[in-house]
């Protein structure tokens, strides 16, 4: 991994990019997860690279959902356990939620490895790697899935975009939770709760976070992440972003 300066503008950055490089060097995420990280980041250039208020109201308002499930489960692909494997097995024993592998690229090979990337972090138990269920209405691997997890699941939380999967759970009477930078995609308009923000930020937020007490309206909170990116966009153009925040190398 090339060693990246502090001092570095885009010190944060730069790191979440090594980490999904060696995550790909390792066998743990897909060649194509690097092009959805390099979607979800120029979103998240939008943002400020910082967790809005929106996203925060989600992210609460996902703790209380999360909490109150019978049996939440959260997805987990390459990127999630190449960026935040630690972080994602401390949220699942906050909300005493089980962890799944499910993948798009599924081979044998990068299951084990996620799920011994996961172990060395603290988890204890790791479902997916032996498929006994699927889900209806997808006709790819993601189908594959846990009988006693995702498929019997009141409530999954799913790390980054994943459209056709959110649609088919939710056809199956699940609540879905996502993290997702784009407001635009399947993903985020059609789950129950969708998180605007980056995973290396949403998932350590919420173990930290009070559950939101108040009424959730997902399509307005979506509108205002767009309203939002959108004041930002109009900032540029009257030069009222700073340089540091122009700079998306």
């Amino acid at each position: 991994m090339t060693e990246v300066p502090r001092s570095h503008p885009r010190y944060e950055s730069l790191k979440t990019r090594e980490r999904l490089v060696e995550g790909v060097e390792s066998g743990i995420t897909s060649k194509a997860g690097l092009i959805a990280h390099g979607r979800g980041e120029a979103f998240d250039y939008l943002l400020g690279e910082k967790t809005i208020p929106a996203a925060e109201r989600a992210e609460r308002y996902a703790l209380g959902v999360l909490k109150k499930a019978e049996n939440p489960v959260i997805s987990i692909n390459g990127n999630v356990a190449a960026l935040v494997p630690d972080e994602i097995v401390n949220l699942g024993e906050y909300l005493s939620a089980k962890l799944e592998v499910n993948l798009f690229h599924r081979t044998e090979e990068r299951l084990k490895k996620i799920e011994e990337k996961l172990r060395e972090n603290g988890a204890e138990d790791v479902l997916g790697l032996e498929a006994d269920a699927e889900i209806p209405g997808l006709d790819h691997d993601r189908a594959l899935c846990s009988k006693k997890g995702i498929y019997s699941a009141d409530v999954v939380l799913v790390p980054l975009e994943d459209g056709d999967r959110t649609k088919a759970l939710k056809e199956m009477g699940k609540t879905v939770v996502t993290i997702d930078l784009n407001p635009l995609s399947r993903t985020a308009k059609t789950a129950d709760v969708t998180i605007v923000d980056n995973v290396t930020r949403a998932v350590p937020n919420m173990i930290d976070m009070e559950p939101l007490k108040e009424e959730f309206d997902n399509e307005k909170n979506l509108s205002e992440v767009l309203d939002y990116m959108g004041e930002r966009l109009k900032g540029l153009t009257k030069n009222k972003i700073t340089e540091e925040d122009m700079d998306g190398r």
